[in-house]
């Protein structure tokens, strides 16, 4: 934990900042541009697209050629695609630069998850994540206030706000990408903090426990992933769970700024508060899943308050709808750290690694169909809540799909679930 998460919190949180900071260069681009909110959502969601085409392959890749290398190359090439943002002229290229930087990206997320089970037993592995995904609120707290800093920049040097915010930001990633490959060990036999003796042992655990997940599977070849009743509901889940992060991550922003006469700034410092929330979620919660039952529990409590959330943020004013938007972010990173556990406790080897990455392809594929509806739906009504109503039904499938997984350790497949949940 000491010596690893925080570089793999940093480096995640530079990606986030990365992907998102485009909502807060919505209104930018609409105004200078002519993006419309449709196309802004196209070309929102048109990252994921491409990174859910290429997270198989690059999760394959990392796990074949090392993960120091491979994490390396992602930082590198999306910290230069990011900062090239900047050069958006119309909704031509910015498809084109959006499609890039999610080719660049693609395999960061599973990769990392993916080099935690190098690392964390079952036991550990929930928690670990859940701290790991701190990065995702805590790049939203620096980010928004952050870019809402840069785009009053706006008109200095000749450019606009929103192509300060890019140019500046994309240059941590290509920064960072030599720290990653300074620091980070491929496995426990390249740490320098343990000794042999150590190394061999946590190997062989990880690898006994990964032949045990895997004899309860009976999952041995990526093609046979889906066939797995409890890897295909989690990606189902995290589907419907992706709609409602990158709904609020990509929107929240305009819809703030619709609440009074706020500056860039002002709204940055307001969108941050529901990330506040979003972060103790995770940090609190997920160490409480520790049998199947506690699992499904908070699965479904988390899922079902998310939809509560969106609902109360759809019909209330401003000051009630932010406690809406609270709740919901609150339980963004309870519930993630659950779905992945899953593959992880269920897969091994090659197989692991090509699972993580699609259950994360097939579910981020959210993080397209969320934001491009909520831009067509805007469009069509002039009002951004309009499409929170969309978002807050796909949740509830979500929560109501959590009735599905195991209730007991006494369930079908509970050992491999519950040694991954714990």
């Amino acid at each position: 934990m000491r010596k690893l998460m925080p570089l793999l919190i940093a480096a995640y949180i530079i990606s986030f900042v990365d992907r998102t900071n485009i909502g807060l260069a919505k209104e930018g681009l609409e105004a200078d541009l002519g993006i419309s909110a449709a196309a802004f959502g196209l070309g929102a969601g048109a990252f994921f697209i491409a990174y859910a085409v290429c997270e198989v392959p690059s999760n394959l890749i990392m796990h074949r050629i090392g993960s120091r290398f491979w994490i390396t190359r992602i930082m590198l090439t999306w910290g230069l695609l990011s900062s090239a943002m900047a050069l958006v002229q119309g909704e031509k290229s910015f498809y084109v630069l959006r499609v890039l930087l999610g080719v660049a990206e693609a395999g960061l997320f599973p990769g990392l998850l993916l080099y935690l089970t190098y690392w964390f037993t079952r036991r550990q592995r929930v928690a670990a994540m859940g701290l790991f995904l701190v990065a995702v609120p805590v790049a939203n707290i620096i980010g928004a206030p952050l870019g809402g800093a840069l785009l009053e920049l706006d008109g200095v040097g000749g450019l606009a706000g929103w192509q300060w915010m890019f140019a500046l930001e994309g240059l941590p990633a290509v920064v960072f990408a030599f720290v990653v490959w300074r620091y980070l060990p491929d496995g426990p036999h390249d740490a320098k903090w343990l000794t042999t003796a150590q190394a061999d042992r946590l190997v062989k655990r990880l690898a006994a426990e990964q032949e045990a997940g895997t004899a309860e599977s009976g999952t041995h070849s990526i093609a046979g992933v889906l066939k797995d009743k409890y890897i295909a509901l989690a990606i189902a889940v995290y589907f419907c769970h992706q709609i409602a992060v990158y709904s609020l991550t990509y929107f929240l922003p305009t819809i703030v700024g619709t609440w009074g006469d706020l500056s860039s700034f002002q709204t940055g410092l307001v969108t941050a508060l529901p990330w506040v929330f979003a972060a103790a979620g995770a940090v609190f919660l997920p160490r409480h899943a520790t049998t199947a039952s506690r699992s499904r529990t908070i699965l479904m409590a988390g899922l079902t308050a998310m939809t509560a959330g969106l609902v109360i943020a759809a019909l209330a004013p401003p000051v009630v709808a932010l406690v809406g938007f609270c709740l919901t972010a609150s339980c963004f990173f309870v519930v993630q750290p659950i779905i992945f556990a899953v593959p992880a406790s269920r897969l091994s080897g090659t197989t692991l690694a090509g699972g993580l990455a699609l259950l994360n392809t097939l579910g981020i594929l959210g993080g397209f169909v969320g934001p491009y509806v909520m831009g067509l739906l805007e469009d069509a009504t002039g009002d951004p809540l309009s499409g929170m109503w969309f978002v807050a039904a796909l949740v509830a499938v979500g929560a109501l799909a959590g009735l599905l997984f195991p209730k007991s350790n006494a369930s079908v497949a509970a050992t491999a679930q519950t040694g991954a949940l714990r």
